[in-house]
């Protein structure tokens, strides 16, 4: 079994009513606090976010919250392939209430066999030492052409979630592409993207896509390539990424979608 799992957590922080602990809202999303995606199944150099929310936390007078949360990834078999240690946090829940939104990343290294896994977080509220888990499964593909690590975020380096959008804002739509084939002679992909933006009735917000090649300058073995587009959100409404690649060596083509709200300025 390849080791090639590599797991985090952060938390940010909303408002919400007292309650006691538990965790609810568990769902997978694209990217740190993105939009809910719809399915459970990755290709090895994916990544897998599961966001969540903590309920009950305590909060001290000075809005200091303090919880940890520990990581275990499983195979079908039950098997531990990795796991984290209870890891202390500690936030300022500056809104009041007594809810944390968070999520746990697993990147899924590119040897990863396929098969399927279960993730395990479990939270402490450090105050009272009261602890809740929950599990979610997913499943590794078997290597092959396609789009990982899909997401949406406010930077063009990819680090800055976007809970929420506004119109005026910026969006980065960021990607990557892994098996994909070389040129025999150059040793160099040949890789075509387009981008079409759709709106809620489906129909494209222009008439031409968002286009992009990468057939030079990709080092060396490298096993995947990063693409990204930049958006102005000029205004509000319901809205689907349609991100596709097509390789151009190999003849393979890969879809994403990634749906989006913009909300009006000033709401």
């Amino acid at each position: 079994m390849y080791a090639t799992f590599a797991l985090m957590t952060l938390c940010s922080i909303l408002p919400a009513q007292p309650n006691q602990l538990s965790v609810s809202n568990v769902r997978i999303t694209y990217g740190a606090l993105g939009a809910t995606r719809p399915e459970a199944k990755l290709l090895p150099g994916d990544s897998l976010y599961v966001g969540f929310d903590i309920e009950g936390i305590t909060v001290d007078d000075a809005g200091k919250v303090r919880y940890s949360t520990a990581l275990e990834l499983t195979d079908s078999a039950g098997k531990a392939i990795f796991k984290q240690l209870p890891k202390d946090q500690e936030t300022i829940n500056s809104l009041g209430g007594n809810s944390l939104p968070a999520f746990a990343e697993v990147d899924i290294g590119v040897q990863q066999p396929a098969g399927k896994y279960s993730l395990k977080v479990t939270v402490t509220d450090l105050a009272t030492k009261k602890s809740e888990s929950f599990t979610k499964n997913f499943e590794v593909a078997a290597a092959g052409f396609g789009l990982v690590r899909l997401a949406a975020t406010a930077d063009p380096d990819g680090k800055d979630p976007l809970a929420m959008l506004g119109s005026g804002q910026t969006l980065w739509i960021n990607a990557a592409v892994v098996g994909f084939a070389l040129d025999k002679t150059k040793n160099q992909p040949n890789l075509s993207f387009e981008l079409t933006i759709l709106d809620d009735s489906g129909k494209p917000t222009i008439k031409k896509p968002f286009t992009g090649t990468v057939d030079k300058d990709v080092p060396a073995k490298a096993a995947s390539v990063p693409i990204q587009f930049y958006l102005s959100l000029n205004r509000p409404g319901k809205f689907t990424a349609v991100l596709k690649v097509t390789d151009s060596i190999s003849g393979g083509a890969a879809t994403q979608e990634l749906p989006f709200k913009v909300l009006p300025s000033g709401k």
